[in-house]
């Protein structure tokens, strides 16, 4: 991977967007972390803040609670997951009308995981869609709803080839995505030769980045590993003996994040999705870097 380091600024392009993305907290602990790192990251101004839905629908509640929240507590727009996985048509439909009922008005629409897990086998509900682009199309028919949707820098592990890959995604397209965000990778080789092929197929909605700023590298390594993402030896050297040194990891995982964006911003991306696994520090630390700066909010936990 490339690793230009300097400032983005002197690109001739007005600014940067960003949007976050938190998950669903499943103790009173967890629940306290996100909403502090939620208060932290939203006087960045991000373009939308998205609440992801556990394997199987595991949780439909707390996702739309969450969202129902922010749209009370904050300016930041929500965007509220929905997957295909163990649901009907009937039952998705409701889950829709009840975002539109509290405010919701962006959608990220997945085909979602399993309740088991990846790598098990995808098995479609017998009244329920049977693939993201039908759930796309439902949600476009629900309303004026923007629909945001995932893209594979390396595959899904479960396509055949890119060819096969890129055609679900311009299948997503044409049912009425407007953006798509993609699987963290680590390699920004990877997300420029994607970003080519689609080009060449003709796909032209934003591509938006996934960032993962590594906070554990262990955890990140398994992460990468269920959703076939390639780890390059050049990062396992980078956290290579600091199990044990938390302030050294701090610094290299922000150095590691900061080099991956400005690499991006140099070749022409403008727009980032952060995966913030509900923390904040070092992803509020990038924007920072990339020139964002805290806006007046009404923000609150």
């Amino acid at each position: 991977m490339t690793t230009t380091f300097a400032p983005p600024h002197s690109r001739a392009v007005p600014g940067f967007a960003v949007s976050f993305e938190f998950f669903p907290p499943r103790t009173a602990e967890m629940e306290a972390s996100l909403w502090s790192a939620f208060q932290r990251l939203a006087p960045l101004g991000p373009r939308f803040a998205s609440v992801t839905y556990g394997a199987g629908g595991s949780t439909r509640d707390r996702t739309h609670q969450i969202v129902a929240r922010m749209r009370r507590v904050s300016d930041i727009e929500p965007a509220a997951h929905l997957t295909c996985v163990d649901a009907s048509r009937a039952t998705l439909e409701e889950v829709i009308h009840s975002y539109r009922q509290v405010g919701v008005r962006h959608i990220v629409a997945l085909r979602g995981d399993p309740a088991e897990g990846v790598g098990e086998a995808y098995v479609p509900h017998p009244q329920g869609f049977q693939t993201t682009a039908e759930l796309v199309a439902a949600i476009k028919r629900s309303g004026d709803l923007e629909v945001s949707v995932s893209a594979y820098p390396e595959k899904h592990p479960e396509s055949r080839d890119f060819d096969a890959d890129i055609d679900v995604l311009a299948a997503k397209v044409d049912a009425g995505a407007s953006r798509a965000i993609t699987q963290f990778f680590f390699d920004n080789d990877h997300f420029y030769r994607f970003r080519d092929r689609l080009e060449k197929r003709g796909i032209d909605i934003p591509l938006v980045p996934g960032i993962f700023p590594i906070s554990n590298f262990s955890q990140a390594a398994r992460f990468a590993g269920r959703c076939g993402t390639h780890v390059p030896g050049w990062l396992a050297e980078r956290f290579e003996g600091l199990d044990d040194d938390p302030d050294t990891r701090r610094l290299v995982a922000a150095t590691v994040v900061a080099e991956q964006v400005f690499d991006l911003a140099a070749n022409g991306v403008d727009e980032f999705h952060f995966y913030t696994l509900n923390r904040a520090e070092l992803v509020y630390a990038t924007c920072h870097m990339l020139g964002l700066r805290a806006m007046t909010t009404d923000a609150a936990a």
